[in-house]
């Protein structure tokens, strides 16, 4: 049975659509308040692994956010400027490069979307916010994260490149 967690501010279209932006998808009660999910600044309804990895994301410290993934964890991106990577070791070894080209990163529930979790897989549409030297920076993109033994196993970025100045 597929129940929906409706988001406050999407409460009036929550029996309506197939998911995104009505709602968090639950087939397995993942991510229930008793089962763990631990929200982080509007990320309500995600299961555990998740809201720690964007806890861990929006805290800015690397080995928190490695200690996040599985050691053969894969890291994709579907953006023309983003770089993937395969293992924990070889993403917590470029993550400092990451946060630092980023200053006050910060990621955010997209408003106009909900996540998606079902199962081992979380769709979690963001805005990533930081200050740039050039300006603030604003940009929407989504996670598609697959989740294992409770740690995020992967993580595939969609993710607007032509925001970010060169």
């Amino acid at each position: 049975m597929t129940t929906r967690a409706p988001r406050p501010d999407r409460a009036a279209s929550a029996g309506t659509g197939i998911g995104i932006g009505v709602g968090v998808d639950r087939t397995d009660g993942a991510g229930d308040a008793k089962d763990g999910a631990v929200p982080e600044a509007g990320w309500s309804g995600l299961p555990a692994p998740a809201a720690a990895y964007v806890a861990a994301m929006n805290a800015c410290d690397p080995d928190a956010i490695a200690a996040c993934v599985t050691v053969d964890f894969r890291n994709e991106h579907a953006s023309t400027h983003g770089r993937g990577c395969v293992g924990r070791a070889a993403y917590r070894e470029r993550l400092p490069g990451f946060l630092a080209a980023f200053p006050g990163l910060r990621y955010s529930p997209d408003p106009d979307q909900a996540p998606v979790a079902a199962g081992g897989r979380v769709a979690m549409p963001y805005v990533m916010t930081a200050a740039l030297p050039a300006g603030p920076l604003r940009l929407r993109g989504l996670w598609l994260l697959t989740l294992r033994d409770g740690r995020v196993a992967a993580r595939l970025d969609y993710w607007d490149s032509g925001a970010v100045p060169r």
